[in-house]
């Protein structure tokens, strides 16, 4: 069973991926910043993170460049309302995450794209 990390300052958000994943038979881990993300990621040992962008105290973007200087081969996904062209070609071509899922989402595409990260090449 693959472990998700789910970092996103809304309870809601990471109760609704919860509920979604889980009910495919991931495991999910919720956490409300990207401080507690950092904290929690070497004992948690999670197999992907699921980021939210728009965050207080540490944003996405800082939280994703720390999380790839320690993980350098965690897949992280971008989860957020920012669904501006700009925002995803930050995201995907300028920090080189591995997907970037605009909110609001379906579930049969979170639960494909989440799979797809662990899909061979």
């Amino acid at each position: 069973m693959k472990k998700i990390m789910v970092v996103d300052d809304e309870a809601d958000t990471i109760y609704l991926v919860r509920s979604i994943l889980e009910a495919e038979g991931f495991e999910v881990v919720g956490v409300g910043s990207g401080i507690e993300c950092l904290e929690r990621l070497d004992a948690e040992k999670p197999d992907a993170v699921l980021l939210d962008i728009m965050m207080p105290d540490m944003d996405g973007w800082e939280t994703y460049h720390k999380i790839k200087k320690d993980f350098p081969d965690m897949p992280v996904s971008i989860l957020s309302a920012k669904g501006q062209k700009f925002d995803q070609m930050l995201g995907l071509n300028v920090l080189k995450a591995d997907d970037y899922i605009i909110k609001p989402f379906g579930a049969a595409d979170l639960v494909s794209r989440i799979k797809s990260l662990f899909r061979e090449a």
